[in-house]
């Protein structure tokens, strides 16, 4: 596995970056000393996901106004 100084790391950040996305991790040392090591995380699994599941969805006319007394009562106000 390589590793990288801390200084080449801020300085080729990008293309360390797409390396470990290609499947090529990386450790940053400081001194000598390894101190993390940068690997590409796993895609989000978003099959699961419901999009659009608020269509129809009605939201009040005042809905911006909604329980302002009770939050300002809560708050100090008078």
């Amino acid at each position: 596995m390589k590793t990288v100084n801390m200084h080449d790391a801020k300085t080729n950040l990008s293309r360390l970056v797409e390396a470990a996305l290609g499947g090529e991790p990386f450790v940053i040392a400081r001194a000598g000393k390894p101190l993390v090591k940068v690997v590409a995380l796993e895609p989000a699994d978003l099959t699961g996901r419901r999009i659009g599941f608020l269509a129809g969805a009605k939201v009040p006319d005042d809905f911006d106004t909604m329980g302002e007394d009770q939050i300002e009562t809560a708050f100090g106000g008078a």
